[in-house]
């Protein structure tokens, strides 16, 4: 086994700060340990950000000064740190950069491969003196992000007028290709290219569900299709970011993994529920109602579009500078997925039916997420009669007859997911009580 030692910095007050050391005990490919000990001098900060919300908070500092930290729940890694490591796109895109096979390089040259662009308010740096590493590529280099990203997802080696990628690609998340990219305006933006054996147009139909969603009342992050050549792109404005006048301040993220405090391999266990009890656990006071009813609702639009991509990785929280507390972020990577099958699932459980996709799963713990059983029925039927409506505003966002007819299988009737009782009751529910 081998130690490395890595600082962790913390953008704060428009500037980075050095937060304090991380220790990574590690065997060749494989994680073992980890440890983070704050700085003195950041301790002393009123502006000092927890770099992660469930082992590292900081609501006591006396109790973390000169301690060195361990992660909850026997964990290999702190999940603040996890989130800003680089995922499954991201990890391909350093292998090709160092030439290597896939996983083969160490989680701490991972986390310094990535540019200081990566999601969220930490940077992971070699030493107290290492500068920021930009991890952006301008927009009008999408074409370049594009050709690259497909030489890497087909294994050839990428030439040296592509190396743009290497920036820009590694501080992505998930497993799709796709690069970050600001625009004219310096605005940051998530650029999701087509992946090869894509059985429809991604690009759209992410658009297209997530317009959708605006719709049925559900936050929503600003994007947009981008035709490249006749590829399409998707653009999606990075919501860890805020403009102030000419700077830009940067949001601590948080993955529902980090604030359910578990690994990937345990998260297949995991619910709806339990992102619920997250949030009465970590979001500030003030929004715990909004959110969970919120969480509730992205529950049922998943069960109504057959997006069964709803691991824990995929629900997001963000420290609101206002709030001085998290909030549930706003929702993304969120595709239908058609299937022939009638009885379907999703990746988290959803109720006392385990991870069955109907709504009748849905309510048989909706006290997880409301007190109220009408106020979740409300919910339900907000969300149902916007969902009756999905051809024309699939059409109207961009999609056309023939991504809409492969997606058909994917958006459920009523009937497919309530039983004929519960049918009765949305129809007829009252929207007073939403």
């Amino acid at each position: 086994m081998a130690q490395r030692r890595l600082f962790v910095f913390a953008h704060v007050s428009q500037t980075w700060a050095p937060a304090g050391r991380l220790s990574l005990t590690q065997t060749l490919h494989e994680l073992e340990a980890s440890s983070f000990a704050y700085g003195t001098r950041y301790l002393e900060r009123a502006d000092a950000l927890e770099v992660d919300p469930v082992s590292l908070g900081l609501a006591d500092k006396a109790r973390v000064r000169g301690v060195e930290l361990f992660p909850v729940n026997q964990l290999s890694q702190f999940g603040g740190i996890r989130d800003a490591a680089p995922d499954a796109w991201g990890r391909r895109v350093l292998e090709a950069q160092a030439r290597v096979p896939a996983n083969t390089l160490s989680e701490a040259d991972y986390l310094l491969g990535t540019g200081s662009d990566r999601v969220g308010a930490l940077d992971v740096r070699e030493s107290l003196v290492s500068p920021p590493q930009p991890g952006a590529a301008p927009i009008r280099s999408l074409a370049y992000l594009q050709e690259a990203s497909e030489r890497i997802e087909q294994g050839l080696p990428v030439p040296s007028r592509l190396t743009d990628v290497f920036a820009a690609g590694s501080t992505a998340g998930g497993a799709r290709p796709k690069a970050s990219v600001r625009d004219e305006t310096g605005v940051l933006w998530l650029a999701k290219f087509a992946a090869a054996g894509d059985a429809f147009d991604m690009a759209q139909a992410e658009c297209s569900t997530l317009q959708l969603a605006r719709r049925c009342g559900l936050t929503v992050p600003e994007l947009r299709v981008h035709d490249l050549g006749g590829k399409p792109v998707l653009l999606v404005q990075r919501f860890d970011r805020i403009a102030e006048g000419q700077t830009e301040r940067r949001l601590p993220f948080a993955s529902g993994l980090t604030l359910v405090a578990c690994d990937e391999w345990t998260s297949r266990t995991k619910g709806y529920a339990d992102l619920a009890q997250a949030i009465r656990q970590h979001v500030s006071p003030s929004h715990i109602r909004a959110d969970t009813q919120e969480l509730f609702a992205r529950m049922v639009f998943n069960i109504f579009v057959s997006n069964d991509d709803d691991h824990l990785r995929n629900h997001g929280f963000m420290r609101d500078p206002q709030l001085a507390g998290w909030r549930l972020s706003p929702l993304y990577d969120v595709v239908p997925r058609p299937s022939a099958a009638f009885e379907r699932h999703l990746h988290l459980q959803v109720g006392q039916q385990g991870k069955l996709a109907t709504l009748d799963n849905a309510l048989s713990d909706f006290s997880a997420f409301t007190p109220h059983r009408a106020t979740a029925l409300a919910i339900v039927q907000r969300i149902w009669l916007e969902l009756r409506q999905w051809r024309s505003t699939f059409e109207e966002t961009g999609a056309n007859g023939r991504l809409i007819d492969q997606l058909a299988p994917a958006m459920r009737a009523l009937s497919d997911i309530a039983s004929p009782g519960l049918q009765a009751e949305i129809r007829h529910t009252s929207s007073s009580f939403a």
